[in-house]
């Protein structure tokens, strides 16, 4: 029976991201580079839980953490994931809507 990372405490969140964190390290040193990807992601949504969502709002455009190039503009929170639209370095918004967790939204940006 699989447990969901919202019924995990504080402490078992930490404890699975240490562990998806070397399942993508002995990845990345056998050349998995998909695997590598899936464990990431799946540390992003972990550590997610582990935040407040309560701290992010509509409206609010905030730096990404590891996309130096898109800033994000968030539409509305469900659950962990932050929806919304990418801009470019242009101030170019993106059309596309998307999901992102919200542990990798990173500071707010002041308009």
């Amino acid at each position: 029976m699989d447990i969901r990372y919202s019924d995990y405490s504080i402490e078992q969140l930490r404890e699975e991201v240490g562990r998806l964190k070397e399942k993508a390290l002995k990845a990345e040193r056998v050349g998995n580079i998909s695997e590598v990807a899936i464990n990431e992601r799946k540390m992003q949504v972990a550590m997610s839980y582990m935040l407040n969502p309560e701290d992010f709002k509509a409206e609010d455009i905030h730096q990404i953490k590891g996309d130096p190039g898109h800033r994000f503009k968030i539409n509305y929170i469900n659950g962990v994931f932050a929806w919304g639209h990418r801009i470019n370095l242009l101030d170019e918004t993106y059309e596309k809507e998307e999901a992102i967790p919200i542990s990798i939204v990173g500071d707010k940006v002041k308009n």
